[in-house]
């Protein structure tokens, strides 16, 4: 390979690594990699992650979800207790501090509910979602629904909502 096809191939990395991040600003709230984990047949609900980053000196607080793949988009948070008993519950609100980081990841801490879902979530679609925080306002993202790891058991566990 010469060292014109050498830097072309660079490049082409690059740009296709440019394409696969999928970053979002919302005044000082960087949003990183918004994802979902495709559904099995029958789940009606379905979760979709995120990081989301306050790089201000001021706290901010994310208030509101919502995408039109779903006829309703929540805020959750998830924690195992002391005797392994998993609890989920809605939440109003998500605080971002000055300078910290939320990683929204399957099966510990935030995420977001996605119940009654328009249409299955397949791997590789791409769906709309509105993050609406109190300072920096709306921000419009696309979430990436990804292949993942996705058994009975945690479509299961992403049914929740029933309960």
């Amino acid at each position: 390979m010469n060292l014109r096809s050498l830097s072309l191939a660079t490049l082409a990395l690059l740009l296709s690594s440019a394409a696969l991040a999928h970053d979002y600003r919302a005044g000082d709230i960087r949003i990183e990699h918004p994802y979902a984990r495709a559904t099995v047949a029958g789940q009606t609900s379905g979760s979709a992650y995120l990081t989301m980053e306050n790089t201000g000196r001021q706290s901010d607080t994310l208030i509101a979800v919502q995408s039109p793949a779903a006829k309703s988009a929540e805020i959750h948070t998830m924690s195992m207790t002391a005797d392994h008993v998993m609890r989920m519950r809605e939440v109003d609100s998500i605080e971002l501090k000055a300078q910290e980081v939320v990683k929204m990841q399957p099966g510990d801490g935030y995420h977001i509910m996605l119940i009654s879902l328009t249409a299955p979530l397949k791997a590789g679609d791409k769906l709309p979602l509105t993050l609406t925080f109190r300072k920096a306002g709306k921000v419009n993202v696309t979430v990436a629904v990804e292949a993942g790891k996705n058994s009975a058991a945690e479509a299961k566990r992403d049914e929740h909502h029933q309960h």
